[in-house]
């Protein structure tokens, strides 16, 4: 219905001598306004120079509508025009709707593929909060569709439990044991303060013992490490799950540095002149791809950025062997 509407008033914008003109036929806000409006006079009023009513009315008098298709035809306010489409059309578009049944509204789609879908991928540092919901919402809306398709999708998590963010989380949780079992060892410059350590701590404490808070710090701050990524990645996964979206892969961080694929990413990278040395640090040579600069791939204190564990993973999924993949970023953007 809307096809055959949408060419027809394309046909007169034509014939009155617009050229490439993009309008809009939607659904009006308001019942009363009909069943579809579109704004071409308005827009054609600016091409042509011409009063937009006026010109409503011209188009409305050229256009050539089978009664089969529009009962009604109005124009309204400062030259929109609303359509009533005829009973045959929607009595119609109910028979189709019951003949497609769950169907209804997909595409055909010419090939099926494999798509990878991360999204909300939350650093375990901490509670979820709205942006990774917006992230959650989104990215399985994307899944979602995808799947109703009929394409093949993975749903995928990616945890950074590795790099300074977790150290100083597991410092955090530390001095958190500590300061619980009596003592004053303050959080680490940059650490995290958040009450859900504290809490943390004291279950910790009531589960392991106080002689959990007397181990060599090194040993203590390794434990720490590994209770508070299990902790926070089982807070996600609880929230997630109220939330109505699961996730059919989880990839790790650290998985990645034990495989070799961080280094195997360097080695890559090192191997097609893709990276240069300067000022004690290793960059990768982006503004080839379209960047506004290089990046930083190992800092001058010899510890790599998060760019590089993030090629190693892109790479991993990479020889996985999907047809697509999107990236769902917490600002709310996708990328393909």
């Amino acid at each position: 219905m809307s096809d055959a509407l949408h060419a027809e008033l394309t046909r007169v914008a034509r014939e009155l001598g617009a050229e490439d003109v993009s309008f809009v036929l939607e659904r009006p806000r308001e019942a009363s306004h009909g069943d579809l409006a579109t704004n071409l006079a308005m827009l054609l009023a600016k091409q042509l120079k011409s009063n937009p009513r006026a010109l409503a009315e011209q188009i409305v008098s050229r256009l050539e509508l089978a009664p089969s298709l529009v009962a009604k035809t109005e124009i309204a306010g400062p030259g929109f025009i609303n359509f009533w489409l005829a009973d045959e059309q929607l009595i119609e578009a109910l028979r189709t709707i019951i003949d497609q049944g769950p169907r209804y509204g997909r595409s055909e789609v010419d090939k099926l593929l494999s798509w990878n879908v991360e999204f909300v991928s939350a650093n375990p540092t901490g509670p979820l909060h709205v942006g990774h919901g917006r992230g959650a919402a989104l990215g399985d809306a994307i899944a979602s569709l995808l799947e109703w398709q009929g394409h093949t999708v993975t749903r995928e998590f990616y945890v950074n439990d590795a790099g300074s963010q977790i150290d100083k989380l597991a410092r955090s949780l530390w001095a958190r044991v500590q300061q619980a079992a009596g003592g004053e060892t303050p959080i680490p410059d940059g650490g995290y303060h958040g009450q859900y350590l504290a809490d943390m701590a004291s279950e910790i404490l009531q589960r392991e013992g106080s002689a959990f808070a007397q181990l060599p710090e090194e040993d203590g701050v390794a434990r720490c490490r590994e209770l508070a990524v299990r902790a926070q990645r089982a807070e996600q996964d609880r929230d997630l799950l109220m939330f109505g979206v699961r996730f059919d892969t989880v990839t790790s961080e650290m998985q990645l540095y034990r495989d070799g694929r961080v280094e195997a990413a360097l080695a890559l990278l090192t191997e097609r002149d893709l990276t240069y040395e300067a000022d004690g640090a290793l960059w990768l040579k982006s503004s080839q791809f379209g960047d506004d600069q290089n990046r930083v791939l190992r800092k001058q204190d010899g510890t790599l950025t998060y760019f590089v564990p993030d090629l190693a993973y892109h790479m991993e999924k990479h020889d996985r062997g999907f047809d697509r993949v999107i990236d769902v970023w917490e600002i709310g953007r996708a990328h393909v």
